[in-house]
């Protein structure tokens, strides 16, 4: 059972970054991916990372919104 939650969740994350458009913006590179979630986890753990994590929170959250208004779903992602 939890080995299914976690594939679920790694899968929902897959899906936000499918739907941020990273996939096409960096053509399928997980190298290029993944160096640009390295660079987004530098910049939380540094100074002004709570504020920029809550930047980043509240345009998610927006995000989130338009895309219930339109059918989508965070666990369709």
């Amino acid at each position: 059972m939890q080995r299914r939650e976690r594939t679920r969740h790694l899968i929902e994350l897959g899906g936000l970054i499918q739907k941020a458009g990273l996939v096409e913006l960096a053509d399928d590179d997980r190298a290029t991916l993944l160096g640009g979630l390295l660079a987004l986890a530098d910049m939380l753990s540094g100074e002004g990372g709570q504020a920029l994590a809550a930047v980043w929170r509240h345009r998610g959250l927006r995000a989130f919104d338009v895309d219930s208004q339109t059918g989508f779903s965070a666990s369709s992602a």
